[in-house]
């Protein structure tokens, strides 16, 4: 009698999930194990580079990774998984179309990430746009461009003020370098209009703490500020958004304003659905993980990622592994490991990574960076920022084509042409019906 292939259930398609479904897939391709990645989404967002995609440094496609073009020999569903119940070790999945159905599992990998981390600030849902996935990252970059259409084409003071400031609200690796690089972008796209200078454009980031950027150490910390305040850009450090109604902005240390553009980058929480499983979770919602990032208490469950709090062996005990993509990539690729691992009748191993340093982008030719403990500014930070993230980036095909875009970025201007009837395709024909 034929054994039954183990059915490997990822839920999830970021970072953790597809990376962990690729180092699966040669083994699902020969029949070892069968394979089922579920994620709403059918792309893998790599978010790194979403800043540059929102900036026009990078073609917006080449930053998102097909799942079914990567993951050959693994099946791919399109759909939400909302409830698993892993004693019976099934997950109900709810596709973009028709009922809910169950999908039985023999191991599951819990990779559903994490979700902006929001708060009941009056107008934030109906004002604020979010900057986690490369739709957000498109529509802010037309809002941007479209507010400087607006703003030269508006003789009332009032609205083209309004028009013309920017807020983002967070101060950690998204909010900075979108804050930043969007900045870099509208400021160039200035000399197309003969009545918008850059002194006009108004950017305001408001950090609720003392610093930003704690990933790159106080020094760096301390430099960015510094660097954007150059450029004009405000920094309001200690200072909460208090209320964005209908577009006025309210901040703790008491001054108002208009703005057209909200950001919320503000940090991030792991995922609730993970309420909806039977899985061990912390107080923070994350599922609790052993080093070799096994949940605790269950052999045929994984997780690993921003969704799950493992270990960290580098560190003192109770210190658990940062949030991030250098962490999450490593421990998907040890993820798939593990399986096979288990599959064979072996041992897992532990996942124990020291975390070398950070790298972020300022604009184009900017950038902090700090790698075992050296603290880098300026074009060398910017030049590793890029060169560590392309290396990471998923698959051959990606990689060409994101060096391929800086490449053209040498000899030709930047691209800083709006796109944001995309957003609403079916306005024009809406208004010729008489609709």
């Amino acid at each position: 009698m034929t054994a039954q292939v183990p059915h490997i259930l990822i839920v999830g398609g970021g970072y953790v999930g597809m990376y962990t479904a690729y180092g699966l897939r040669k083994a699902a391709k020969r029949g070892k194990i069968r394979v089922t990645v579920v994620d709403p989404r059918s792309v893998m967002t790599y978010q790194p580079f979403l800043p540059e995609a929102a900036a026009g440094s990078v073609e917006p496609r080449h930053v998102v990774v097909p799942l079914r073009k990567t993951l050959k020999g693994c099946r791919v569903v399109t759909g939400r998984v909302t409830a698993i119940d892993h004693a019976n070790k099934v997950a109900k999945v709810r596709p973009e179309e028709g009922p809910d159905y169950d999908v039985a599992y023999d191991q599951i990998v819990v990779a559903l990430g994490s979700i902006a981390r929001t708060l009941p600030i009056p107008g934030l849902a109906e004002e604020a746009g979010g900057f986690k996935n490369v739709e957000e990252a498109i529509a802010l970059r037309n809002k941007v461009l479209d507010r400087l259409d607006v703003a030269s084409s508006q003789p009332d003071e009032t609205l083209r003020k309004a028009a013309l400031t920017f807020v983002f609200v967070g101060g950690g690796y998204a909010g900075v370098e979108a804050f930043a690089e969007l900045e870099d972008m509208a400021r160039y796209a200035t000399r197309y209009y003969d009545n918008i200078t850059p002194a006009d454009l108004r950017w305001v980031l408001v950090e609720a703490t003392g610093r930003i950027l704690p990933e790159v150490g106080p020094e760096l910390g301390k430099y960015t500020v510094e660097q954007l305040r150059k450029r004009g850009m405000e920094v309001r450090l200690e200072t909460r958004l208090e209320s964005c109604e209908k577009g006025h902005v309210i901040l703790s240390d008491g001054e108002e304003f208009d703005s057209d553009t909200i950001v919320w980058t503000a940090g991030v929480k792991a995922n609730p659905a993970l309420a909806q499983t039977d899985f061990p979770l912390d107080e923070k919602g994350r599922v609790k993980c052993l080093p070799s990032l096994r949940m605790e208490g269950l052999d045929d469950a994984w997780s690993a990622g921003d969704n799950a709090a493992v270990p960290d062996l580098t560190a003192e005990p109770g210190v658990f592994c940062a949030p991030n993509a250098q962490h999450a990539v490593r421990q998907a690729n040890l993820l798939a490991k593990n399986i096979l691992r288990v599959v064979d009748g072996k041992e897992p191993e532990d996942y124990k990574h020291k975390y070398v340093g950070s790298v972020a982008s300022l604009g184009l030719h900017k950038g902090v960076a700090q790698l075992y403990g050296v603290k880098i500014k300026g074009w060398p930070a910017w030049f590793l920022h890029r060169t560590y993230h392309v290396s990471r980036v998923p698959t051959f095909n990606r990689k060409a084509r994101v060096i391929l875009d800086w490449t053209l970025a040498l000899f030709f201007r930047r691209e800083v042409t709006s796109l944001g009837s995309l957003q609403t395709p079916n306005d024009e024909f809406r208004r010729a019906t008489g609709s």
